[in-house]
């Protein structure tokens, strides 16, 4: 990093800190509507951050959701372009109980800045807009021409990010896409993420009777809806979590397995997994470490079951509905449609006697995998060793985000995932936090990347 760079980012490190924390406060939950101003808010407050980074063009833009920010700074005489993504909108907080401090009251302790959104994914946004500015106000000028896509949906699955990126695909044309929203491999272990899962999810309801009924004068005669729920939910996988739809596995592509042995070699991850979530066992498909069941292998999971009574003692009724909500993490050769119909198809065959099934698909996302050879993902690996003092290594991720198969597909560039986060850091979770160690280097990889990249190599 030059050393007049080096300076601003020093110099400014606190008002910036400040700066993040005031973002942090906007409870931009894009999944409540209750919240749909505060997502506004934050759009609105993403747009200023901009403009004082020194970006030329910033708007604002409608979409049938929440808006989309976009800004530009260009130059005549650079040739080439960087397209930053990333996303103001934060997930719910629920429960909030499980918080040591309010979620949107963000607090610095043990050198972490505790909020949600700190990680996933406003940390690591803000984190390019100051690389941006540090190299605009240090230098007056960046080697390239840069745009950025900030969005306001990606926590409910980006659904109007789609129709707006093929309708502005001439205005997003750029040579490479740069998104940081994806974990390290742990603590100064940098990684260059290859590829995501996709995902798909659907909320299944069972309706019997036209209401509860009073378990002495009916039990036995009429089917449970939750009971019914319980044996239906059971039929989707094995006792060794193998899934039981049929075609659910055909069409996978399935890893080299030269990529399997890269994940060999990283180490006992099984050990480090027990112990950072305080289990005694793992449990997963068999013929696969848990690295592989997180990264290359798909899941079908339960994210929640409700029906009958809930309050405080016991209420002896029969219900008559239940509910349950079901999740897909997939692989690159999985179609996260054809996998819901699966489900459904699945579901409707095995559902029990006595109970009516509806079926509601909700999120979809295309998994992804990035080719390697573009001369963007070598400076991409070597920024990160010139600040961690530790090459980056070429991984998965388990998660997704939804919208970087619809980038591939539409502007045809080089899609580079160069994330800070570490997989500890609680996104999605109480106590979300984010490591001002990856916030202070992140940014010198950053501005390393920047400084370093060449389209001729």
């Amino acid at each position: 990093m030059s050393k007049n760079v080096l300076n601003f980012i020093q110099e400014n490190r606190t008002n910036h800190l400040n700066e993040l924390i005031e973002f942090l406060r906007i409870p931009s939950i894009s999944a409540l509507s209750d919240h749909k101003g505060d997502v506004r808010k934050a759009a609105e407050w993403t747009v200023e951050s901009l403009k004082e980074a020194g970006l030329t063009s910033v708007e604002l833009m409608e979409t049938p959701g929440h808006p989309v920010v976009y800004g530009e700074w260009s130059s005549a005489k650079n040739t080439h372009t960087i397209l930053i993504y990333g996303h103001y909108d934060v997930q719910p907080v629920d429960p909030v109980e499980l918080w040591d401090s309010p979620p949107f009251e963000p607090v610095i302790h043990d050198e972490k800045l505790y909020a949600r959104g700190a990680s996933d994914d406003k940390g690591q946004t803000f984190m390019h807009i100051k690389a941006v500015q540090a190299l605009l106000k240090a230098n007056g000028e960046l080697p390239f021409n840069v745009k950025f896509l900030i969005e306001g949906e990606e926590e409910i699955g980006s659904p109007s990010l789609d129709s707006f990126v093929e309708e502005n695909k001439e205005r997003l044309a750029a040579d490479v896409l740069l998104i940081s929203d994806t974990p390290m491999l742990g603590k100064g272990r940098p990684a260059v993420c290859t590829g995501l899962r996709g995902m798909c999810s659907l909320q299944v309801d069972l309706k019997g009777a036209k209401g509860d009924l009073h378990s002495g004068l009916y039990g036995g005669a009429v089917q449970n809806s939750v009971h019914a729920l319980v044996q239906l939910l059971g039929t989707l996988r094995d006792e060794n979590g193998r899934i039981q739809v049929k075609g659910f596995y055909d069409n996978i592509i399935e890893p080299t397995e030269e990529e399997r042995e890269v994940y060999r070699e990283l180490g006992d991850y099984e050990a480090e997994l027990k112990g950072e979530l305080a289990v005694q066992e793992l449990f997963g498909e068999e013929g696969y470490s848990a690295r592989e069941q997180t990264w290359i292998r798909p899941t079908l999971e339960i994210n929640g079951i409700y029906g009958g009574f809930q309050g405080e003692g016991v209420k002896t009724v029969i219900p008559s509905e239940a509910h349950a909500k079901i999740t897909c993490r997939l692989v690159p050769g999985q179609d996260p449609v054809e996998i819901t119909q699966l489900i459904e198809k699945h579901l409707d065959a095995h559902t029990p006697p006595g109970v009516t099934l509806t079926t509601t698909p909700f999120d979809k996302g295309m998994p992804f995998l990035a080719p390697t050879d573009h001369p963007a993902f070598k400076t991409a690996t070597d920024a990160y060793e010139a600040a961690y003092g530790e090459p980056a290594l070429f991984t998965r991720m388990g998660g997704s985000i939804p919208v970087v198969e619809t980038f591939d597909q539409v502007l045809k560039m080089p899609i580079l995932l160069m994330g800070f986060g570490l997989p500890s850091e609680n996104f999605h979770a109480p106590n979300e936090h984010f490591h001002l160690e990856n916030y202070d280097k992140g940014l010198e990889t950053l501005i390393n990347f920047w400084e370093t990249l060449s389209f001729d190599q």
